[in-house]
Order: C-alpha cells, then sequence, then structure tokens
C-alpha cells in the first residue's frame, strides 16, 4: 500500500508542476482533466503527508527510549509521544486504505431521480409525494439544485410518479443506494377501522450521463409532442409544449411537461435518455462481475426492497445494512444524512473486506 501511497505523491506533484505550465493553462480541457486528477488526488497525498508526519514523530520517539539515558519526567513525555504516534499511524492507515479503494467514475456526477407509486394505489402516490419532499429538502439543506422534469399528480396530492434532477458535484455518491422498492406502514386517512396498510414506492437513482458518456443516433428517436396535463388530466397548456421520446433500439422511453418551451422540454428529455442508457450500461458491467456485486450495499436493482418507513413505530429501517432510526418524521423532513453515511460506512467496509481477500 505505502508504494503505491508513494507513487501516489510522486503524481500529485507532478500534475502540481503541469498546472503551473502556460501551455496547459491555455488548453483548456487538458488543464481541466489535471484539475480534476489533482482534486481526487489531493485528499489522498494530505492523508499520507500526515501519516509520515506521524511516524517520524514515531521513530523519533522509538530511538530515544531505545537509547536510554532519560530522566523520569522526560521518558514519560517521550513514552506519550510514542503511544500516540503509534495509534495515529493505525488511525491514518486505515482510513488511507479507504481512500485508496477505486473510485465509482459517476460519483461526481449530478443526478436524476425517478420516483413511482407501486402497489397501494392512492396511498403508494401519497408515500411518493413524502420521498420527493424527503429528497427535495435532503437537496436544499445541501443547497443543491433540484429541477423537475415530469410530473404526473392525483388529485388526492399524491404522485404517480415524478422524474427530477438534483444538480451538485457528488450528488450520486450520496444518493446512489437510495435505488430500489421502499415500503410504507401507516393507517391511510381513508381507513376507517384504523388498520395499517402496506404500499410501496419504486425509486431509481440515475447517475446524470453527458453526451462524451452515452452517443446517440438521432435517427434511433421517435419524439412527439402533446399538450401539458395536470391532475385528472386537465390541460394547462393548450400548446403541444410536452415531450415523449422512444429510444428505439432500447426501446426507454422518457417525457417531460415541465417547461413551456417545447425545446426546452426535448433537452430534458435528452438529458434522461442517456441518463437511462448510462444506468443500462453499468447494469450490464455489473452483471458481469456478479460476485463483486454481492459485496455491495446496493446494486441499483429497482426490484430489491431496501427500505421501511413505519409510521405507528415512527420508525425507519434499512433492509441492508440493519440501520434503524426511529426519527421517522425527521428523516422525512430531509434529515437522512446519518443513514447515508451509514450506507457508505458499510459500502466501503465490504469493499475492504474484499480487497483484503
Amino acid at each position: 500500500m505505502f508504494d503505491k501511497l508513494e507513487l501516489t505523491q510522486k503524481r500529485f506533484d507532478e500534475i502540481n508542476e503541469k498546472l503551473m505550465d502556460p501551455n496547459i493553462i491555455n488548453d483548456n480541457q487538458q488543464y481541466k482533466q489535471l484539475m480534476k486528477e489533482y482534486k481526487n488526488l489531493t485528499p489522498v497525498v494530505e492523508k499520507f503527508i500526515t501519516y509520515k508526519e506521524q511516524k517520524a514523530s514515531f521513530e523519533e520517539a522509538k530511538e530515544m527510549l531505545q537509547d536510554g539515558g532519560l530522566d523520569k519526567d522526560f521518558k514519560e513525555i517521550v513514552q506519550e509521544q510514542y503511544d500516540e504516534s503509534k495509534e495515529q499511524m493505525g488511525i491514518l492507515a486505515e482510513e488511507l486504505k479507504i481512500l485508496l479503494l477505486p473510485k465509482d467514475p459517476n460519483d461526481d456526477k449530478n443526478v436524476i431521480v425517478e420516483i413511482r407509486g407501486g402497489a397501494g394505489g392512492d396511498e403508494a402516490a401519497l408515500f411518493a409525494n413524502s420521498l420527493f419532499r424527503m429528497y427535495s429538502m435532503y437537496a436544499e439543506a445541501k443547497g443543491w439544485k433540484v429541477e423537475v422534469i415530469d410530473i404526473n399528480e392525483t388529485e388526492l396530492g399524491g404522485i404517480k410518479e415524478v422524474s427530477f434532477s438534483i444538480n451538485a458535484e457528488g450528488a450520486y455518491s450520496r444518493l446512489k443506494f437510495e435505488s430500489g422498492v421502499h415500503r410504507v406502514q401507516r393507517v391511510p386517512e381513508t381507513e376507517s377501522q384504523g388498520r395499517v396498510h402496506t404500499s410501496t414506492v419504486t425509486v431509481a437513482v440515475l447517475p446524470e450521463a453527458e453526451e462524451v458518456d452515452i452517443e446517440i443516433n438521432p435517427a434511433d428517436i421517435q419524439m412527439e409532442a402533446f399538450r401539458s396535463g395536470g391532475a385528472g388530466g386537465q390541460n394547462v397548456n393548450k400548446v403541444s409544449s410536452a415531450v415523449r421520446l422512444t429510444h428505439i433500439p432500447s426501446g426507454v422511453v422518457v417525457s417531460c411537461q415541465t417547461e413551456r418551451s417545447q425545446l426546452q422540454n426535448r433537452e430534458n428529455c435528452m438529458k434522461m435518455l442517456r441518463s437511462k442508457l448510462l444506468e443500462e450500461k453499468i447494469q450490464q458491467q455489473n452483471s458481469k462481475i456478479s460476485a463483486e456485486r454481492k459485496s455491495q450495499v446496493g446494486t441499483g436493482d429497482r426490484s430489491e426492497r431496501i427500505r421501511t418507513y413505519n409510521y405507528p413505530q415512527g420508525r425507519l429501517t434499512d433492509h441492508r445494512i440493519n440501520y434503524t432510526s426511529y426519527r421517522l418524521e425527521d428523516n422525512l423532513n430531509g434529515n437522512i444524512d446519518d443513514l447515508i453515511d451509514a450506507l457508505i460506512t458499510a459500502d466501503q467496509a465490504l469493499k475492504l473486506a474484499a480487497s483484503e481477500d
């Protein structure tokens, strides 16, 4: 590991020199690529430098203790330095192992989130709205930008389905484990007997794909324009500004009706289409390395039941990592950092274990 870290620091220093070269500064694409690599290497190198400082302190104290001849008080100080540096080296070594884990190339990307009501009819649609609110509030607290791409609402205030983008560097790294089936257990307002009903909502989190990630042949796209509709099918817009795109080779269909401009709706559709095709590509790659997938917290499979929200008990449970919170209302108000941190930590622990096998 430490040989790899020395090479990483050497590469970091090389990039640092290149970033001061006027020729590279004037080459926007190369400068951008180097800056991205520099940014990714910075936390590793900074941690490694701290490790080496602690190691030097440890070696110094060790040598002084071995030489002997220290008075009692000074020996206690040196022994404290020895113990503290040794402990810090162990902590930093574990942190460096995590930093050296292969990085998901999509972690820095924006995301497109799709939420769909599943089993449970109106109750599922109402909970889909609750999840949309939860993720929107989470993003707002982070200072992230949320844009609704397409939404199909019900007359009771629920959402049959909604697609929205979250624009922020690193959004995918925080939200990628949210894909799957979310189950809700609660007493619906329409239930006179007070019985708890179970409903499901499906969430898909897609890394936003750029044109360089996915090339789409314009001849492979079928476009339809239609009028925007609201809850109950009422016309919101008399102009056919809403857009539906079908990618003929894959059969993927996307639509957008939130913008007044047909052109803007088409651009949003293309953004969604690229992301869906990138998701398919990722799933195909993952299926080829099934052993690795089994070692991960979540595969991104939309059919996998990942979480239960139990209203009578005020409980949220993530079944993949046996995480339980009794702050359901707080969680649904967007305070889910603890849960997301736990998922990321569990995933890192599994990857570390796999790398050491």
